[in-house]
């Protein structure tokens, strides 16, 4: 009896040791998988900017353990959240290097939350537009110097406003979580860094600009931290490498190339927004159903075929202020997105995972933009979102046995061959 006791034991705490690891290992690559622990992982999850903003009061932290608690009992496993906010009032950042303690803090606390909850986040590290400072900011920061900048675009060329921006990595990826104790470049519940969220370059609509500033500072963060996945922000949207492709693109370009940014070796997935509803004002919603189907189809195949990379949908949603809204219209957004990255990853492909802009929690009002899910609010999208869940946990479930499998053939071929 005192055999089996022990062998009880061991197996407890093998599998308690073992699911240990597996929530706490870095998320890699591997062709057009996302991997945990040599395990695929898929990234069904959401977008929370407020994050780090609520959290940094701690009367408010509750918001923060709640919408984390909900989105992990729907199965969600990725959260983006901003790790910016430059200048202007109650920033992370007061000015280039100078940083207030109490925005980390929450920042800390919302990184140390999502690990609780088997959580990663992708943390962005800019925007591009000037809410909450932004590379607008950025600029007036280098003007305030003497610098003689012509526009927002500077951002992405000129050397001093470059060096702040690369103060500000380094000091994010080595900060030192003040609750868990862990640096940010050596905790494994951070997936990825981003770029920026949106690069948009107007004044250059090759994307060659945005692409020798994405070359240059996913080589930097790599050059900190070894750890981490990095990822550009990008929405999505053709240029000159595949003119053919631009067919597919709203009828707007801002500076970037799908193919040749995410072409670049240090970027490890490829990521990609949809808004219809906003991309295309004048057209009703079979026009923008249709475009969105579109959107997915060529997108999940260049990941797939060209990039051959992991592709996330890192924003997509549909907004609740449109004329004739009905909660069915979104959750055929939902859906539609969800079903590509479903009968792709079913399939090994390159659809790895979606995220819906944007999560909020009971009591946040002045958060709500159009978009927001609240969970306990909006059943039918709920269940949706945790039906996506569990089809891809399932998924995963058994790749994982394949990869069981082969490796116990290989072990006994081993000791086979060893006899």
């Amino acid at each position: 009896m005192k055999i089996w006791g022990l062998f009880f034991l061991f197996l407890y705490l093998f599998l308690h040791v073992r699911a240990a690891m597996v929530r706490d290992g870095f998320i890699t690559t591997k062709d057009v998988h996302f991997m945990l622990n040599e395990s695929p992982f898929y990234a069904n999850g959401f977008n929370a900017y407020w994050l780090m903003y609520i959290a940094s009061d701690s009367s408010q932290r509750d918001k923060v353990s709640s919408a984390l608690q909900e989105a992990a009992n729907h199965g969600l496993t990725v959260g983006r959240t901003w790790a910016f906010s430059d200048g202007g009032y109650s920033p992370l950042q007061y000015y280039p290097g100078s940083y207030n303690e109490k925005m980390f803090q929450g920042l800390d606390f919302a990184i140390s939350e999502a690990g609780k909850n088997g959580i990663k986040l992708i943390l962005s590290l800019v925007n591009n537009y000037k809410d909450f400072g932004g590379r607008k900011q950025y600029v007036e920061w280098a003007k305030s110097q003497g610098e003689s900048l012509q526009s927002e675009d500077d951002f992405f060329s000129n050397n001093v406003v470059k060096g702040y921006f690369k103060n500000h990595i380094k000091a994010v990826l080595t900060r030192r979580n003040s609750i868990t104790g862990v640096a940010y470049k050596d905790d494994p519940t951070i997936m990825a860094w981003e770029l920026m969220n949106e690069p948009r370059c107007p004044s250059d609509p090759s994307g060659i600009t945005i692409q020798t500033w994405i070359t240059e500072m996913a080589s930097y963060i790599k050059s900190i931290d070894n750890n981490h996945l990095v990822e550009a922000g990008l929405e999505g949207f053709y240029g000159h490498s595949d003119a053919q492709k631009q067919q597919y693109n709203p009828n707007f370009l801002v500076g970037t190339d799908f193919i040749a940014n995410n072409q670049i070796p240090e970027i490890d997935f490829v990521t990609v927004h949809s808004y219809p509803d906003q991309w295309l004002t004048g057209q009703d919603d079979e026009a923008q159903l249709n475009f969105l189907n579109d959107w997915l189809k060529v997108h999940i195949q260049d990941a797939q075929s060209i990039l051959k990379k992991p592709l996330i949908f890192a924003e997509f949603g549909k907004t609740y202020k449109g004329v004739g809204f009905t909660p069915e219209q979104r959750d055929i957004v939902f859906n539609t997105v969800y079903s590509s990255i479903y009968w792709s990853a079913k399939g090994g492909g390159a659809a790895a995972g979606g995220l819906f802009w944007q999560l909020l929690s009971e009591g946040m009002d002045s958060y709500r933009d159009g978009y927001e899910i609240i969970l306990s609010e909006s059943p039918s999208v709920s269940e949706i979102i945790l039906q996506q869940s569990q089809r891809l946990n399932k998924i995963r479930k058994m790749y994982a046995r394949l990869v069981n499998v082969e490796k116990w053939r290989r072990a006994r071929d081993k000791i086979n061959h060893g006899n």
